[in-house]
C-alpha cells in the first residue's frame, strides 16, 4: 500500500474526548474516529487490526471443533421475557416496537437464541457434542460510555456455545476453551491473567475471566507479588496470598474474556431436550465462551505502547514493514525504496511505503505514532553508503544492509 493513496488521518494533537493512553493512541494514529458517544468507526488501519484479530480468534476455535454460524442481531423480545433475563438486563438493552406490532431488541448477547435455534434442530444424542461460535456486532445501551472501545455501545464479540450430553462432555469443551483463550491472547501480544469468577447474569456454575492489566482498566485484581496467583478484588476481601501468603497488589484490569459452565440454565427453561441413550429425554448441559474482540484492539494498545506510539505485536500489526524513503528529491531513493516495496511484498509480507512528499521528520514521528514492527529507512546512510537501516519498533535495534539482502534481513528479525 502507498501510504499517498491510503486513508491514514493521523493527528498531531490529543482529541479532548480521549481518556486513556490507547483512546488517544486510536484516535491519533487513525485506527478509529467517534461518530456519537459509544459509537466508533473503523479506519483502514483499524479494520485491518480487526480483520486479524478475527483471524486469529477463527484459526484456534476451529481447531477445538467449533462451527462459525452467524444469528440475527435483531431479536423477539419474548425470548427474553421468557427467560426473566429482559428484566435483569432492564435498561441496557435496545427495545423497540417495529410496524407490525412486534417487540423486537438489538442482542446484547445470544444464549436465549441460540438456545432456541437448537431446542428446534437438535433431537438426539448423536448430534452432540457440538460447537458453534460467532463473531458479531452486539449493542447495550451503556450509561457512561468510557475509553472509547473498551465500553462502547455497539461492540463486536466472539461468542461461542458447547453443548454436551453430560458434565463430563461440558468440563472437556470448557478445558479446551479455556486453554484455546491463553493461546489467542498469546498471540495477539497480551499478557493475561485468568482468574475464577462470578457467573453473575449469565448464571451457571463454573466461570473464568481473562483479564489484561490496563492503568485505564474499570475492573480491580489482586496479584500475589511472589507466586503470581490472582483472584477478584470483588470475591477476595484478603490483604495477603492464600498459597504463600504474600502480600497482595492491586491491579487496574480490562476484562476480555469470560467463559461460563452454563449447565442446564437455558435448556430447561426452553425445553432443549435431546434423546438419550436409554430412550428417555436429557437437558442439554451448555457452556458460554465470550471475547471482547473490539476490546481487544484498547487493551493491546495499552501493553504495547511508548511515548512515541503504538508498538504492534507483529501478528494483529495493520501492516509488517514501512519503508522510509527519506530524500524525497532523490530519484535513486525513491527507486531503490519501490523496488524494496515490490520485493518485500513478492515475498508475502504486508508493506506500506510512504511515498509522501513530506519532511524526513513528519515520516518518523507518523511511523512510529503508527508503530508498524520493522521500519526501513532510506536518507542519508543510503546515500553515503548504499546500505538501508533497517530498525525494529518495539525496542529500537537498527542494522545497515544492502538492498539486495534485506529481505533475508527481515525474515531473521520478524521470525
Amino acid at each position: 500500500m502507498y501510504w499517498s493513496k491510503a486513508f491514514i488521518p493521523t493527528l498531531k494533537e490529543t482529541p479532548q474526548e480521549a481518556e486513556s493512553i490507547s483512546h488517544r493512541l486510536m484516535l491519533r494514529s487513525g485506527l478509529v474516529r467517534m461518530l456519537i458517544s459509544g459509537v466508533y468507526s473503523y479506519l483502514p488501519l483499524g479494520f485491518r487490526v480487526l480483520s486479524k484479530i478475527e483471524n486469529i480468534i477463527r484459526q484456534e476455535m476451529n481447531a477445538c471443533g467449533a462451527e462459525e454460524f452467524l444469528l440475527s442481531a435483531l431479536q423477539p423480545e419474548e425470548l427474553w421475557v421468557k427467560s426473566g433475563r429482559d428484566e435483569e438486563i432492564g435498561e441496557v438493552m435496545f427495545r423497540f416496537i417495529d410496524r407490525r406490532g412486534r417487540r423486537l431488541c438489538l442482542g446484547p448477547t445470544h444464549e436465549e437464541i441460540v438456545t432456541d435455534l437448537i431446542k428446534n434442530n437438535v433431537f438426539s444424542y448423536r448430534q452432540l457434542p457440538l460447537i458453534l461460535y460467532q463473531i458479531q456486532v452486539k449493542f447495550r445501551d451503556e450509561i457512561r460510555p468510557r475509553f472509547g472501545l473498551v465500553r462502547s455501545c455497539e461492540f463486536i464479540m466472539k461468542d461461542a456455545y458447547s453443548f454436551d450430553l453430560d458434565q463430563e462432555g461440558l468440563n472437556r469443551n470448557y478445558k479446551n476453551m479455556l486453554e484455546a483463550y491463553k493461546r489467542i491472547f498469546k498471540r495477539c501480544g497480551l499478557d493475561c491473567l485468568v482468574i475464577e469468577a462470578d457467573p453473575g447474569l449469565m448464571g451457571g456454575s463454573l466461570s473464568h475471566e481473562f483479564m489484561v492489566p490496563a492503568e485505564s482498566g474499570e475492573d480491580i485484581v489482586l496479584r500475589c507479588q511472589d507466586c503470581g496467583i490472582s483472584v477478584s478484588y470483588l470475591d477476595e476481601k484478603l490483604a495477603r496470598c492464600k498459597k504463600c501468603n504474600e502480600k497482595l497488589e492491586k491491579l487496574n484490569t480490562i476484562e476480555i474474556g469470560h467463559i461460563f459452565q452454563l449447565g442446564t440454565k437455558y435448556s430447561k427453561i426452553f425445553q432443549a431436550n435431546v434423546l438419550n441413550q436409554q430412550g428417555s429425554q436429557s437437558a442439554i448441559i451448555m457452556g458460554c465462551y465470550g471475547i471482547g474482540v473490539s476490546r481487544l484492539i484498547p487493551a493491546i494498545l495499552e501493553q504495547n505502547n511508548d511515548a512515541n506510539g503504538i508498538t504492534w505485536p507483529r501478528e494483529v500489526a495493520p501492516f509488517e514493514v514501512v519503508i522510509l524513503p527519506l530524500e524525497a528529491g532523490s530519484s535513486k531513493i525513491y527507486e531503490t525504496g519501490e523496488n524494496i516495496y515490490n520485493d518485500l511484498r513478492k515475498s508475502g509480507l504486508e508493506v506500506l511505503f510512504d511515498d509522501r512528499q513530506e519532511q524526513a521528520g513528519v515520516k518518523f514521528k507518523d511511523a512510529d505514532l503508527i508503530g508498524l514492527p520493522l521500519q526501513v529507512i532510506l536518507g542519508k546512510n543510503f546515500i553515503k553508503s548504499g546500505k538501508a537501516e533497517i530498525k525494529l519498533r518495539r525496542n529500537g535495534y537498527s542494522s545497515l544492509v544492502e538492498p539486495e539482502n534485506i529481505r533475508q534481513e527481515i525474515s531473521k528479525l520478524l521470525s
